[in-house]
């Protein structure tokens, strides 16, 4: 494990971007497993905690995968990799799961204040899967209802996973 924890967040950083861009250039299976790679390489070199932030990334992807299901299911979102879908691709899984590291480290100044998650979350999330389609991972079909729905998802979603994360993994929180 890194000592230094500003280094811990910028290591943070870096495989959150890059599991992003992978997942966003490349969707699939393979892809996906190199999303778990760096959520191992997080829990190794990163995490103070790591079984209670595995935990922690466990809970948060399946909210995260169950969230963009229901983008899935109703239109608001359609997969362009090809792949066979279940509920929600699994390479989405993938960048839910490294994103969930960041919530403890190079996300974590989101939570000085009790109203920034409310106003960034429905303003970056939609802006990701804006930006995953325009690298052509997915399609909104109806650009504005996508980005509404996908702000109102984020709006409810970032805040709890946040909540989530303060009142059961506390020990998570710098």
């Amino acid at each position: 494990m890194i000592q230094s924890s500003s280094v811990r967040n910028v290591l943070n950083f870096v495989l959150f971007q890059i599991g992003w861009l992978v997942c966003v250039l490349y969707p699939g299976m393979l892809t996906a497993a190199t999303a778990f790679c760096l959520v191992g390489v997080h829990l190794v070199l990163v995490s103070q905690r790591p079984r209670q932030e595995f935990q922690f990334i466990v809970l948060g992807t399946a909210v995260g995968a169950l969230l963009d299901g229901l983008w899935f299911r109703t239109g608001v979102m359609t997969d362009t990799s090809g792949a066979a879908v279940v509920w929600t691709p699994v390479w989405i899984v993938g960048v839910w799961a490294v994103f969930m590291t960041t919530l403890a480290h190079s996300l974590s100044w989101v939570k000085q204040r009790v109203w920034l998650p409310y106003v960034l979350a429905p303003i970056a999330g939609p802006f990701a899967y804006w930006s995953a389609s325009r690298l052509g991972a997915v399609t909104l079909p109806d650009l504005t209802v996508s980005l509404l729905a996908l702000a109102l998802g984020w709006f409810v979603v970032f805040p709890l996973l946040l909540h989530i994360q303060q009142r059961f993994f506390r020990s998570l929180t710098p």
